[in-house]
């Protein structure tokens, strides 16, 4: 094929948009490289700024604190708990809710939606959830960190969104004609077909699991189900120096000493399962976030 010659002006928007692609993916990139690089380096050139290139005094002084730690570990096992059985029920019941939502047969459905856009913008705030998951009997257990967040609005309202754009309404009366169930029809076609849009779930609802802390600060009292994130806050806070002790400046300067050497290797150790599971599940996200940008 001919190729047609760039004019003066389509070099002079490549360029400029190459470098601006560069500028972003420089400002995206360096934190991240820089938390590995300040992982392994002596703390005390990190805190003076000297690192920033490449390592520098590389020691594993730090992860061998944090993995010598047994709460490390049981952290993870909660974390993966909490985020494989938190997916499990946000996608089955987001599923499971919006696909009815989608429906133009289903009676109801506008004033249901309203019900649930409702409460996106009013809630009953912090005491009043903490008193129903307290009356509900559900503190101290796994379900006070699977159930008050299992359903988003959003991810209700973009799934329904999913339905109503890739699953063809003709598609149903076709089956319906050959003597297909809706149930039938939900389990046997609607889902194959909503992978994208499963994937999608898991991975919100994965991430939001894997790297909240809050909610088991509320209503967990016991330490051994305590997930990663609060585990290693309190790592963090129990190395930091607390204000009004009595303290010589030897002690202060080794317990500053050993914060900062922690602090990004806690960062590492905390971010690796979710850029392990990422990649295997890429094509799927990459497809579920674009709903409704086409169609509809």
């Amino acid at each position: 094929m001919f190729n047609k010659r760039k004019s003066k002006e389509d070099i002079i928007f490549d360029i400029i948009n190459y470098s601006v692609l560069g500028i972003v993916c420089v400002a995206v990139l360096y934190p991240l490289y820089f938390m590995i690089i300040a992982s392994f380096s002596d703390p005390n050139l990190v805190a003076l700024g000297k690192v920033w290139a490449y390592p520098k005094k590389i020691t594993i002084e730090g992860y061998s604190r944090i993995f010598n730690d047994n709460s490390i570990w049981t952290g993870y096992k909660n974390s993966l708990l909490y985020a494989g059985l938190g997916a499990v029920v946000s996608v089955t019941m987001t599923i499971t809710g919006a696909y009815p939502l989608s429906r133009k047969d289903f009676y109801g459905r506008n004033f249901f939606m309203v019900v649930f856009l409702f409460t996106m913008f009013f809630g009953g705030g912090l005491i009043p959830t903490y008193l129903l998951v307290k009356n509900l009997h559900m503190t101290n257990t796994i379900w006070a960190m699977v159930i008050p967040g299992a359903v988003s609005v959003w991810n209700l309202i973009i799934t329904r969104t999913f339905f109503q754009t890739s699953i063809p309404e003709d598609l149903r009366e076709a089956a319906s004609i050959d003597g297909c169930s809706d149930l039938n029809f939900f389990t046997k076609i609607v889902l194959p077909l909503s992978k994208p849009i499963i994937a999608v779930i898991a991975l919100y609802t994965i991430v939001g699991q894997w790297n909240g802390f809050f909610d088991a600060l509320i209503y967990l009292g016991k330490e051994k189900m305590y997930p990663l994130q609060l585990i290693l806050r309190n790592i963090l806070i129990q190395a930091e120096p607390q204000k009004g002790m009595l303290i010589d400046i030897e002690t202060l300067m080794a317990k500053q000493r050993a914060k900062e050497l922690i602090k990004y290797g806690v960062i590492i150790v905390s971010s690796v399962p979710l850029l392990t599971i990422y990649p295997f599940i890429q094509k799927y996200f990459v497809k579920g976030v674009m709903i409704g940008s086409i169609k509809g």
